[in-house]
């Protein structure tokens, strides 16, 4: 109760305090993290579960695996695998497509083929992990290819929503104009209506190809009002194919959905600077700095010995670890210089 409330102070404190803890109770702590966004303290707390010899069933892989593809932490990922393996697990259609996630995200697009293959039963879900999986990678041939046998199969699985935008967005990735707009077309012959993620696949796809009239004829189309992620993908093309008539339209919608987004003020500037509407230009960037908006900083993770640790850009949240971090980076630049010439002022400018 606590764990879906939030309260997951209380619900830890109650959780210490008991001495006997099943596999449910260890669940339920677990799911706890996991539903607020804690992948750290899942993942954490499912370390602490095996070193207690608590055998754990598949709702807590399945829980776990979430937690791993949302921070990319593929050992632990792997342990899994290898204990569904064990437990006769893996074929679970619910662990099956939950592996499927997890090696796709921690970037290992073969293993979750393999684990796809391997399932004797499969649902829509498994369908659609693997074909958003292969798109999200850029295998946009083998994406399209899968959906083909997704169909072929029959009336068990047919394709939805969620179908459509692995399709639409293997198409982006792969810049295919028109197969996208054959799959956009396609989802009218199965009853689906297309909602604000396929259009903005549509958009995103005829944005990436410069075809920016197009994609704001589709906007006007769009049941909804666009949201500031679509117009930004939108602002960034006009200014890359030097669209200003739509550029100037989408920055005053945008800038006033968006007021925090620095981005949007910085390509708003260059394309008002492009009209040589310098005024404007200057503008952009007074506001921005008026408004207090400021760039977001780059974020990584890294997982050594079942430990995820985070790295922000700008910070020295692990300054124990300097030494070896700027140790690593003088070996790559030793090894760039014997590739090209570059100087040590640009390198070390980087970082």
């Amino acid at each position: 109760m606590y764990g879906k409330c939030g309260d997951l102070a209380s619900a830890k404190r109650i959780f210490d305090g008991m001495k006997k803890k099943d596999v449910i109770i260890w669940n339920a702590m677990i799911s706890g993290y996991a539903q607020n966004g804690l992948s750290d303290e899942t993942i954490s707390l499912f370390n602490t579960m095996k070193e207690e010899e608590v055998h754990p069933n598949k709702i807590t892989l399945v829980v776990v695996l979430s937690a791993c593809a949302s921070i990319g932490a593929l050992d632990i990922g792997k342990w899994i695998d290898e204990y569904a393996s064990r437990r006769g697990l893996r074929h679970d259609i619910y662990v099956g497509t939950s592996l499927i996630d997890m090696y796709a995200k921690c970037g290992s697009v073969s293993c979750a083929y393999k684990i796809f293959e391997s399932m004797t039963k499969k649902n829509r879900v498994s369908w659609n992990a693997m074909i958003s999986a292969l798109a999200f990678h850029g295998r946009a041939c083998e994406a399209l290819s899968l959906f083909d046998r997704m169909l072929a199969e029959g009336d068990v699985n047919l394709p939805d929503d969620i179908t459509f935008v692995g399709v639409l967005s293997a198409c982006v990735h792969a810049g295919l104009v028109d197969e996208g707009y054959q799959m956009f077309s396609l989802m009218r012959c199965y009853g689906l209506a297309p909602k604000i993620e396929h259009y903005s696949c549509m958009v995103d796809l005829l944005c990436r190809a410069g075809r920016v009239e197009e994609a704001w004829v589709l906007i006007e189309k769009m049941p909804e009002k666009p949201d500031e992620v679509l117009l930004g993908a939108v602002l960034g093309a006009c200014h890359k194919v030097k669209n200003e008539k739509i550029g100037e339209r989408v920055m005053n919608l945008i800038l006033h959905m968006e007021p925090s987004n620095s981005g949007n003020y910085i390509i708003s500037s260059k394309i008002y600077a492009r009209m040589k509407r310098w005024d404007e230009s200057a503008r952009m960037l007074k506001l921005m700095k008026e408004k207090g908006v400021t760039k977001t900083p780059g974020c990584s993770w890294i997982e050594i010995d079942s430990q995820v640790f985070e790295f922000l850009a700008g910070t020295s949240l692990h300054s124990q670890f300097a030494k070896e971090i700027y140790e690593v980076l003088q070996l790559q630049y030793e090894e760039m210089k014997t590739v090209a010439d570059t100087s040590a002022a640009d390198f070390w400018g980087m970082i």
